[in-house]
């Protein structure tokens, strides 16, 4: 990539275009995931490292990084490398019986997440998230499920509600209560809304108010809330989440689908030491390969092999522990593990030379703006102060500019997916030119939004 990648360039969309509009003939949206359908729709043709390549040639640096699971960059190499040793070594998926590298992956996986008493692995963190509440709910023989405003845990039915919900959709900030149900798709029965209550980020006393109200069998949140940006708890709010849990009996689910290995080797709870009684991992663990975990306390956990029928909970799945997504696995754990690469300070020195740059920028356009980072996980919100919840940020956050301000970069050759207050994600593969290259073209964006 040259040094004049940051200059402005038109994008050439046609070609992503006929993507879309071909594959629109036989899948509907054209897409596999709607998630990944953005405004500009772009079509990407490879990637490597920290780059990308569109349908049309265009190379960018990349920071949406799959929605952040690539932590190494693109196809890794001594992922390759374990991935082809698999499939050349004859290893298949045999559908019968326990596999060597199975229980290596948990073992492995364990030694990093030593928080965690036992693991099970399924293909997709909404595979996983649903199996935390059907143990939770087997466990505690209670249905009613606690969610949190903003907090995205997988696509099944209990789960789907107010992610990114509109002002206008929720009406009034609720404090201390419950906000109205947005479901996010249809065809969820009535009866199954009726279980799930959604509470503001940061908010225990709307946890105590649920708790008083219903049979409350779990409660599932991402300890911070990276679907939108970076929000952060509160100072004793996570402490407060625990105490509830032990003092009223429900399983406290942490979903650290983004947070696990992203940042830290043991996610969140590794930072702080406070306890999911279940997580959910995925994205990062694997570097974008589609495996998932569950992991947590023994006594939850073997419940999928309980004396009693009444509480045994099934876990089944034809592609769980894959041979390939587990080598992939096992090869991204022993990298990040590795103090001789260090990968967890690399990501954290770049990261913090992006949020300083920015900062610096911001400051020199008269941009108010504030930079909310976790490890390698960041958002700048264009507000005065780092959200504390949703409605904080949807009525603050200045998302018109957002957008203007992700696409200028774009255009240069800077790619995060083109939404506004979605986190950018730094890989291993990146490198100090790599944010130098960043740091000129949002001096250039700026300069062209603002002069």
């Amino acid at each position: 990539m040259s040094d004049t990648t940051f200059s402005r360039q038109p994008l050439d969309l046609d070609p992503s275009a006929a993507v879309l509009a071909h594959n629109s003939r036989f899948v509907p949206g054209g897409l596999a995931s709607v998630n990944r359908k953005s405004d500009p729709v772009i079509a990407f043709a490879r990637a490597q490292g920290s780059r990308l390549w569109d349908v049309a040639g265009k190379e960018y640096i990349d920071y949406h990084a799959g929605f952040a699971p690539y932590i190494l960059g693109h196809n890794d190499p001594d992922q390759i490398e374990a991935v082809t040793a698999v499939m050349a070594a004859g290893l298949s998926n045999y559908g019968s019986g326990p596999t060597r590298d199975e229980g290596e992956l948990a073992e492995l996986f364990l030694s990093c997440v030593s928080l965690a008493d036992k693991v099970q692995f399924f293909n997709s963190g909404s595979e996983a998230t649903a199996q935390a509440i059907r143990v939770a709910r087997a466990a505690t023989g209670r249905e009613h499920v606690i969610l949190v405003q903003g907090s995205y845990n997988g696509n099944q039915n209990v789960v789907a509600f107010n992610v990114m919900t509109p002002l206008e959709a929720l009406g009034k900030q609720v404090i201390g209560d419950e906000y109205p149900r947005v479901p996010i798709t249809a065809g969820i029965p009535a009866a199954e809304q009726e279980l799930a209550h959604v509470v503001e980020f940061n908010d225990l006393a709307a946890v105590e108010t649920m708790l008083a109200r219903y049979d409350v069998a779990a409660m599932i949140t991402e300890p911070i809330l990276q679907n939108i940006g970076v929000v952060k708890p509160q100072p004793g709010y996570i402490e407060g989440l625990r105490k509830l849990a032990d003092d009223h009996g429900f399983v406290l689910v942490f979903d650290e689908v983004k947070t696990g290995f992203r940042a830290g080797p043991g996610g969140f709870q590794g930072l702080t030491g406070i306890r999911g009684d279940l997580s959910t991992y995925g994205k990062a663990f694997a570097n974008g390969f589609p495996i998932a975990a569950l992991a947590g306390k023994s006594e939850l956990m073997d419940l999928v092999v309980s004396e009693d029928v009444s509480k045994r909970v099934l876990l089944a799945g034809t592609y769980n522990c894959h041979p390939i997504p587990v080598a992939a696995a096992i090869a991204c754990l022993k990298k990040l593990r590795d103090p001789a690469l260090d990968v967890y300070g690399h990501l954290d020195g770049l990261a913090q030379s992006l949020e300083d740059g920015q900062q610096i920028l911001f400051d020199k356009y008269g941009v108010t703006a504030t930079i909310v980072r976790q490890g390698s996980a960041h958002c700048a919100y264009f507000m005065d102060h780092a959200p504390v919840n949703w409605w904080d940020l949807a009525s603050s956050h200045d998302f018109g500019f957002d957008a203007k301000f992700r696409r200028e970069l774009i255009e240069r050759g800077i790619y995060n997916f083109p939404l506004p207050t979605k986190q950018g994600s730094i890989s291993f593969a990146h490198s100090e030119e790599d944010i130098d290259l960043t740091l000129a073209a949002n001096d250039a964006a700026l300069h062209r939004l603002l002069g």
